[in-house]
């Protein structure tokens, strides 16, 4: 079916190999089923209809799922209130200008796009999914988001940051946050992963110039943190599918408070929930185990 022969509904979905947008006519239940495939977005064309119904659909969508707005035709948003702040209240990957039907390569085009500013994203992105951040947790996170780019060790993370290696550890495990070490190599990761999407580069390329010694190790370490592999991380697009699925093992691994795990577990399927999560059982011994890596 081409894309002109779609029927023309507000809400539509973008999957892996990009090629097609599906409508969305079953609503939520619709999307919690099909839009849970990793570098997926929801597409919303305002111009196609406004509806609170769509509107609902939107701000309780899946975890992980970009969001990229098509203006409706005609609209001066700097003018319109309604329309930045429902724009507000979804946060979209991305806002595309109307312009006619929107094509699957524009739409890929916006979804790899890096973000501008990635620490900021980062926390947005956690605050949405139910993650309490403080203000200067939040600090924290976005600026080893931002050092990432540069620094390979806690040492330096924690200089960088004017506080001890234990100073910075407490802080993190005290508010039920995964350890330091744990966000340094993550957003290391999603560098790694947003590049590869962006360039023809080689794995072993990318991963050399952010400090792995080779592919191999690279690819061993976004399998352990987040449980994908480079290749993976280039061919789904977007950044929001991989922070979805980091936080989803540091779930599994006990690594979240059970506050934030069992609000974070709520939004999974029940197919996708762990039978017994680690996190609401040994909780205490796992971050014993752990103190030692991140500290």
């Amino acid at each position: 079916m081409s894309l002109s022969t779609i029927p023309r509904t507000p809400l539509r979905l973008l999957t892996h190999p990009y090629r097609t947008l599906r409508p969305i006519t079953g609503g939520g239940k619709q999307l919690r089923v099909e839009g849970r495939k990793p570098g997926s977005a929801l597409v919303w064309e305002m111009g196609a209809g406004m509806h609170a119904q769509d509107e609902g659909i939107v701000k309780t969508r899946p975890g992980g799922l970009a969001l990229v707005v098509v203006l409706p035709p005609e609209v001066d948003v700097s003018r319109d209130g309604s329309i930045i702040r429902t724009i507000e209240g979804v946060r979209p990957h991305g806002i595309l200008p109307f312009h006619g039907p929107p094509s699957a390569e524009d739409l890929s085009a916006v979804l790899r796009r890096p973000p501008e500013d990635l620490g900021c994203e980062v926390t947005d992105y956690l605050r949405w999914r139910g993650i309490p951040l403080d203000r200067e947790t939040a600090r924290l996170i976005r600026r080893t988001v931002d050092l990432s780019a540069d620094l390979r060790s806690i040492s330096g993370l924690a200089r960088s940051l004017y506080l001890s290696r234990r100073a910075l550890g407490r802080r993190f495990m005290s508010r039920g946050l995964p350890v330091p070490s744990h966000w340094l190599h993550f957003a290391r990761l999603l560098r790694v992963a947003i590049r590869l999407q962006n360039s023809g580069e080689s794995v072993l390329s990318v991963g050399y110039d952010v400090g792995y010694p080779d592919a191999f190790s690279l690819s061993n370490q976004m399998a352990r943190l987040i449980g994908y592999r480079p290749t993976e991380a280039r061919m789904y697009l977007g950044w929001e599918w991989i922070i979805e699925a980091w936080l989803r093992q540091e779930a599994d691994t006990g690594a979240l408070a059970p506050e934030p795990t069992v609000e974070f577990l709520r939004s999974l399927p029940p197919s996708a929930q762990p039978a017994e999560p680690r996190s609401l059982q040994t909780r205490s011994s796992v971050r014993s185990d752990r103190r030692g890596v991140g500290g």
